[in-house]
């Protein structure tokens, strides 16, 4: 320890702090806030480092009860403006979450930001302004924490339009507000955040966060370098045989004969061992990911539809107007689009994960789609995918794709890890003839011989005749399985990806359900070759994820039995002799 570091019990009680910050909205006390410890938390925000010393905060103490009405009702509304947004499985999480405390602590503290203190030479502004509000937003963060030291809790409100907000304090115009704080005793400070405990977001772990050197190279201090696959892969475990067998006994007690809910009910046994625990939590948020990415082996000749479908589906999904929209609303869940691979400029919109590896891949009839800097990052991107999906309070994922010629990679890598021949698992996609299905056949025979591409290197079988789409649904199958998650694929895209994936790591399909089957042929085939039985079959071939979604109320069902069905003991029922 150096010379210059305190104390132990001194560190000890600053990172207690920092741990035990939490946001609070419940359990204020309106007991006052004595001036001498409020003049101390305002001294320590006033400490904050600033961009050029220019210290560009102020704090308005807002007291007045009639004043916090307004205010409250300016927040009312944009938390129900939020609220009407939402999935439907967001809407009932959102429910139960109070977001303000604006009338029930003594005290609210408004945070503001002049962007011009500091004059025009102001060290360290010239090039980013946002280096003002980001200072004051350090103010917040030291009184945040000045507060815990003196047991007072702090909820930010951020459910408000900044110019009603700023004509209702009548600020001046050239100020912003950057933070409006609820500030009072509180009856205990929750464990962990309010939002993790209520399962709207979960913390992100440390190590997802920490890049050494470069991007994407994870690693702590004193850390091995080691790729996220690998991390990936190592941290997937069997699901539950403990939860399972809890599972199996439950289903046995419930007011139904046994086996009478057919496929329903080893689905439901099935997500015991996923989640580990009995019953199972219901599966929702659901989250749809449709991973983007055009592909080199168009120029082939194997699809009816030009390439630029693709980028103007993407349009279509993000505008909200595409199929797997339209399902996505009817069973309650969020659709991210993921550019992985598109061969154009996707612009900005809400729903966009900008995740672009390249602008499609090469032709595998030439050698390999991806190169395997490409295949690894394009894996690395689904991982992340996953995570932050998972991370933002998703429990179910749901598989969607886009990517004209898509199919022949498909068709490709389905033929290489399951054996079958090319013929065998080649479909007709997005509907062409016999003449050029079998072209489809010929071209798909030509990729995997010139690639040499085999099962016992997936993840080069994948650069070799996979698509972008492909490898990031790879690194999404495993994180999914890695953080004990389960996910419903979709059709023959996704099912050729679970190939590749289980082949990487065969426990990752312990959390994989199989949401229909594809009239595609290499959709069945593949499904053999996984162990899965779909839930629906309705002769679609659309993919986006369309199958998959229509599934996701099976899935919950099947948790809803072991979670809500009463036993025959409960029920006051009799059983069988």
């Amino acid at each position: 320890m150096n010379a210059h570091a305190f104390e132990a019990e001194s560190r000890a009680a600053l990172y207690d702090a920092i741990a035990s910050r939490r946001d609070i909205r419940r359990g204020f006390t309106m007991d006052p806030i004595e001036d001498a410890a409020l003049a101390r938390i305002l001294a320590a925000a006033h400490q904050a480092p600033s961009v050029g010393l220019s210290q560009p905060w102020d704090f308005l103490l807002i007291r007045d009860v009639e004043q916090r009405q307004r205010i409250q009702v300016l927040a009312a509304r944009q938390r129900d403006t939020f609220a009407a947004s939402l999935p439907t499985g967001r809407t009932r999480l959102f429910d139960g979450i109070k977001v303000e405390a604006i009338l029930a602590t003594p005290l609210n503290i408004v945070v503001t930001c002049d962007p011009t203190r500091g004059g025009p030479y102001t060290l360290g502004r010239h090039a980013d302004p946002r280096m003002a509000p980001f200072s004051a937003a350090l103010a917040v963060q030291n009184l945040w924490l000045a507060a815990r030291a003196e047991g007072i809790g702090v909820g930010w409100v951020s459910f408000f339009d900044p110019d009603e907000l700023a004509r209702e304090l009548n600020l001046p115009a050239y100020l912003d507000v950057v933070a409006y704080l609820c500030v009072g005793h509180v009856e205990a400070f929750p464990t962990s955040p309010e939002l993790a405990l209520s399962g709207w977001a979960r913390k992100r772990p440390l190590a997802w966060a920490v890049h050494d050197g470069t991007f994407g190279d994870r690693r702590l201090p004193g850390g091995n370098p080691v790729s996220l696959l690998t991390e990936t892969v190592e941290a997937i475990t069997p699901a539950s045989t403990e939860a399972m067998a809890a599972a199996e006994e439950r289903q046995s007690m419930l007011t139904k004969p046994r086996g009478s809910l057919g496929p329903l009910e080893d689905l439901g046994t099935r997500l015991c061992g996923m989640y580990g625990e009995c019953p199972p939590p219901l599966p929702e948020p659901v989250a749809i990911a449709v991973f983007a990415g055009d592909h080199g082996v168009y120029a082939q000749g194997v699809s009816l539809f030009p390439q630029e479908v693709t980028i103007q589906m993407v349009g279509n999904f993000l505008a909200g107007g595409a199929v797997i929209n339209a399902f996505g609303r009817q069973v309650g869940a969020e659709v991210v689009v993921v550019d992985i691979g598109v061969a154009g400029e996707v612009p900005a919109a809400p729903g966009l994960m900008a995740r672009k590896v390249a602008a499609g891949t090469a032709d595998m009839t030439k050698g390999p789609a991806m190169t395997p800097a490409q295949v690894q990052a394009a894996i690395e991107v689904g991982i992340d995918v996953a995570r932050d999906l998972v991370a933002q309070g998703n429990r179910l994922l749901v598989t969607g794709d886009m990517g004209i010629a898509n199919t022949t990679a498909s068709a490709a890598l389905i033929s290489v890890f399951t054996g079958l021949d090319v013929a065998e698992v080649t479909g007709r996609g997005t509907g062409i003839d016999d003449a050029m299905l079998a072209h489809k056949v010929s071209v798909i025979e030509t990729a995997i011989r010139i690639n040499a591409a085999s099962p016992q290197d997936p993840v080069a079988a994948l650069a070799g005749v996979g698509g972008f789409e492909h490898a990031g649904m790879v690194g999404f199958l495993l994180a999914a399985a890695a953080l004990r998650t389960p996910v419903i694929l979709d059709g023959v895209i996704a099912c050729s990806a679970a190939l590749v994936a289980k082949a990487i790591s065969p426990d990752a399909a312990d959390y994989w359900v199989a949401g229909h089957r594809s009239v595609e042929p290499g959709a069945s085939a593949a499904l053999a070759h996984l162990d899965l039985v779909p839930l629906v079959n309705l002769q679609m071939r659309l993919g986006e994820g369309s199958g998959a979604a229509l599934a996701v109320p099976l899935v919950q069902a099947s948790a809803r039995i072991l979670r809500e069905v009463a036993t025959f003991d409960s029920a006051g029922v009799s059983n069988k002799e």
